[in-house]
């Protein structure tokens, strides 16, 4: 023999930060795998400290964490945790990051800005991901910002679905908060049969954070069940200044849905108050009990990034989960 082979298979390894550690499990109980033991603790100071209490050599390794409150800490939690399987000598690193932080800045609007979105591929590249697996980005560009595999999920069809099955699907009509989500309601309009599609014009100071003018509504909403959607609710400023202006135009009935329930500052409030008759998100980032009320649903996503996780592992197609939807 002038050779030796390997008779060794590929080993899918989960590994979880702190950040949404319930979120972690689920996955981990969809593909029937524990999570790997992990001791991660803070200095005094705050820095960090991460060890995998089990060889990861060799291993396909899938670090998931939710980039939530307090949401530096969970970015570099990962960063960490991808540094310490590089150097432990894992053969491949996928960070899953559910919610992908500082998406929102994903190009210059004025002079001397950042791009963040940019930056955090960058930072993930640099600790040694190889791969990137991330659900309903602020906007599709942002996957070409990582130089290597990005996988982007949709919870798109999830929302549509449960949506659908409540409604008349003949009155609805699909809602996006700005001219920017149009091709996301086309998306909606299509799983739904078709329905039609209104926008909303809206204006925003850039000089004034979390701040919107609501415009006029582009498109027939009177008499018909509307759905508003968007990627991300953070302070709910804009989506509850949407509903006002869609029941304003005549309106019968308002459902919000978004995949990330940032929900920061007076969210929750607006949201209670508002006149939505339901609110539906996923469970993207880690929700506290003051911040749940009746009429939000919350829909799992761990089923989805399980699926999307197998389909990496086994060298199959991410876009078949998504019906030709990428």
């Amino acid at each position: 023999m002038s050779e030796i082979r390997l008779s060794s298979e590929k080993k899918l390894r989960l590994f979880s930060g702190r950040g949404f550690p319930e979120l972690s499990e689920q996955v981990a109980t969809e593909l029937g795998i524990p999570l790997t033991p992990t001791s991660a603790y803070d200095f005094a100071n705050g820095e960090i400290f991460v060890r995998f209490e089990e060889s990861v050599r060799g291993c396909d390794a899938f670090v998931i964490q939710s980039h939530s409150t307090p949401i530096n800490k969970q970015i570099m939690e990962q960063l960490i945790m991808i540094d310490a399987l590089k150097r432990a000598s894992a053969k491949r690193i996928t960070v899953v990051a559910p919610f992908y932080g500082y998406a929102r800045q994903d190009k210059k609007s004025r002079g001397r800005e950042p791009i963040t979105a940019r930056l955090m591929a960058d930072l993930f590249k640099a600790a040694g991901a190889d791969r990137l697996m991330v659900v309903d980005l602020h906007t599709s560009q942002i996957q070409g910002f990582f130089d290597g595999p990005v996988d982007h999920l949709f919870a798109l069809p999830m929302l549509a679905n449960y949506v659908g099955s409540k409604v008349d699907r003949s009155k609805l009509t699909i809602v996006s908060p700005d001219s920017g989500r149009v091709r996301v309601a086309e998306r909606w309009s299509e799983l739904l049969g078709g329905c039609p599609i209104a926008f909303i014009h809206k204006t925003r100071d850039p000089l004034v954070p979390n701040e919107t003018v609501v415009g006029k509504v582009v498109g027939d909403v009177e008499g018909r069940t509307c759905v508003v959607i968007d990627d991300m609710i953070d302070t709910a400023g804009t989506i509850t200044k949407a509903v006002d202006a869609l029941f304003e135009g005549g309106a019968k009935d308002v459902i919000v849905a978004a995949t990330h329930a940032v929900f920061s500052g007076p969210a929750v409030d607006r949201l209670k108050e508002c006149r939505a008759v339901e609110v539906v998100v996923t469970d993207s980032l880690p929700l506290s009990e003051d911040q749940k009320f009746d009429k939000l649903t919350v829909l799992s996503i761990a089923p989805l990034l399980a699926r999307a996780i197998r389909e990496v592992f086994e060298d199959g197609s991410v876009t078949s989960l998504f019906d030709g939807h990428s």
